[in-house]
């Protein structure tokens, strides 16, 4: 079976949605191993800072450090043949490697890795995450249209759950006076009924898709 091995430098994490900013190259390669695994592609991966035996005991891999230090890494191998250093491979070429068919082109760009992590920054109330994101977004030449759409979806997925619960209070609440009143079960029932119709229709998603 064939076995990719991936030798990453030192890091919290390998996803790169940890840490004060997200990296948008680590995001890519862990969904192209994700991919790769998909396809029945046997995938190992060792960090330097959490797995450094894995790196001591490979003799080409500690060859490559002694030579070129960190810059070696990442390191790519497939069934023990190192195919790349220093950078992290596209899908197309680890499916060559591999021997698969190409895959379909990813739509997953820097700028909407950008345009991703605005709206995380949004949903986060991150101020320091949004500046640092709206920075790159802007760099890589994203519209201001877009970066505004990115806000705006983000808040309506982070507002829906607002809405619904006061819906919730304000159902209760209203139970709850009615029945202080001393109304009949069928006045309560239809005062009750009203806001829980709206707040489904609120939080109901148009044509099956999203909440938001």
């Amino acid at each position: 079976m064939t076995t990719v091995s991936v030798f990453d430098p030192p890091m919290c994490c390998s996803t790169g949605v940890c840490g004060p900013s997200v990296d948008p190259h680590l995001v890519r390669f862990a969904a192209d191993l994700d991919w790769l695994q998909s396809q029945g592609i046997t995938v190992e991966r060792f960090n330097l800072s959490q797995q450094p035996g894995a790196f001591a005991a490979d003799a080409v891999v500690r060859a490559a450090l002694e030579e070129q230090g960190e810059t070696a890494l990442p390191l790519v191998k497939l069934d023990g043949e190192v195919k790349s250093t220093g950078v992290y491979p596209p899908r197309d070429e680890l499916a060559a490697w591999a021997g698969l068919a190409a895959p379909a082109p990813s739509i997953f760009s820097d700028a909407v890795a950008e345009l991703v992590a605005i709206g995380a920054a949004i949903a986060a109330n991150c101020e320091p995450c949004f500046r640092y994101h709206y920075d790159k977004a802007h760099k890589l030449g994203v519209s201001r249209d877009d970066m505004w759409a990115a806000v705006t979806l983000a808040q309506n997925v982070k507002d829906t759950p607002a809405r619904a619960v006061l819906d919730l209070a304000e159902r209760y609440l209203r139970q709850g006076d009615i029945m202080a009143a001393g109304a009949s079960t069928e006045e309560t029932a239809a005062a009750t009924a009203a806001p829980a119709a709206a707040a489904a229709a609120a939080a109901a998603p148009a044509g099956g898709g999203c909440c938001c």
